[in-house]
């Protein structure tokens, strides 16, 4: 088969969707190297995919589709595609370009989530607008819709009312970095860089009200553990100042660590080295940072009310997002039982085995099979 790929996100974007467009081309290329795989970008930058051998990258051809990339990857690129006889297409990131159908290629969007339809308080109106008309336009007109949860799948069918029979379910896994044993050496380096020297709570993700680490703050400082810290990496909005404001009510200061711009690099080991993993989003498509704790052998405090719990299953403890007394109820169990975090952890490196590369690729290629 001859399959291509929409990765403008593989080469643009360090994290999200770039992670999922990386994870499932390299996944592909690993375990399924008999089709042809291309991957159609408007240009390639910023160095995120070095291993991606650059033969197999296609650009904008045209002098107009280079200076209207949009364009281009909404409509126009559907000629090359045709030009380089491509017998699927895959939209990696929510939409796929016009005229698929007319030019005889079958067609697979992935749908990671519909968080502005489920929280549209924290989207601008014109952003949930194109949104929107991205998202229903590409589900509609695709062969097959992957929903990368069940979450997801239910909220498709709920909201765009997508029939059940055409969405199939494939998740996926984070960064491989995040599958090797960092040794205590490197580990204690890393941590003593960023001043941290004691037990820790770590949560990653960028500081935004979805992400709810306030309430993980509140939850911290009811528990009154001052032999812990809670460390917060992850990039900053306004957000923040709501944050800084309870850390210092509650006088947090040195117990509260908030880190940004932290290398990829690094994250492995301030994941393995911590006690406790907390993401208590109010709401995801998925919850790549679950298995990153997960792959890192450490159990995780989530939310209930989403995918979270489907991505953590057995490793981890949930928690309504909303209320925090349960955060902190949770979060106490974790920190002051050690048997119960090693029982956590082992149950988490049995679920995780289900989000491996291979099992993805082979679920993938009978997708892509089915519509050959």
């Amino acid at each position: 088969m001859r399959i291509g790929f929409d990765a403008k996100r593989a080469f643009a974007n360090k994290t999200g969707l770039g992670n999922y467009s990386r994870f499932v081309l390299n996944a592909l290329s690993e375990y399924a190297p008999a089709n042809k795989y291309f991957v159609y970008a408007p240009k390639n930058n910023r160095n995120l995919f070095p291993e991606f051998p650059e033969r197999a990258i296609h650009y904008p051809e045209t002098f107009l589709d280079k200076k209207l990339s949009s364009l281009w990857r909404y409509a126009t690129i559907t000629r090359q595609l045709k030009k380089d006889n491509i017998h699927i297409f895959h939209g990696l990131s929510n939409e796929l370009p016009q005229g698929l159908h007319n030019a005889g290629i079958k067609s697979v969007v992935t749908i990671h989530d519909l968080i502005f339809e489920r929280l549209p308080h924290v989207f601008k109106p014109l952003d949930r607008m194109i949104y929107r008309h991205k998202f229903r336009s590409a589900c509609e007109r695709a062969d097959t819709v992957i929903a990368v949860s069940e979450q997801t799948k239910r909220d498709l069918n709920e909201l765009y009312r997508i029939d059940n029979s055409k969405i199939k379910i494939v998740y996926q896994d984070c960064n491989p970095l995040f599958k090797k044993l960092v040794n205590e050496q490197e580990k204690d380096r890393i941590t003593d860089l960023y001043g941290i020297r004691s037990p820790y709570i770590l949560s990653v993700g960028t500081l935004e009200e979805r992400k709810n680490q306030h309430r993980l703050v509140e939850a911290f400082a009811a528990i009154g553990k001052r032999d812990f810290k809670l460390v917060l990496i992850g990039k900053p909005t306004a957000y923040i100042k709501k944050i800084q404001q309870i850390i210092s009510e509650n006088k947090l200061e040195k117990e509260v660590v908030i880190l940004q711009n932290v290398p990829t690099a690094h994250l492995p080991a301030l994941y393995q080295k911590a006690a406790v993993f907390a993401y208590i989003s109010v709401y995801e498509g998925f919850g790549i940072p679950i298995l990153e704790a997960l792959h890192s052998g450490t159990p995780v405090l989530s939310a209930k009310g989403s995918c979270l719990e489907e991505a953590g299953g057995p490793g981890g403890l949930y928690a309504d997002p909303y209320q925090t007394e349960d955060i902190s109820k949770q979060l106490e169990k974790l920190i002051t039982d050690v048997q119960l975090r090693n029982s956590l952890t082992e149950a988490g490196k049995t679920h995780i085995t289900q989000f491996s590369g291979e099992k993805i690729a082979a679920r993938l290629i009978d997708i892509y099979s089915k519509l050959s």
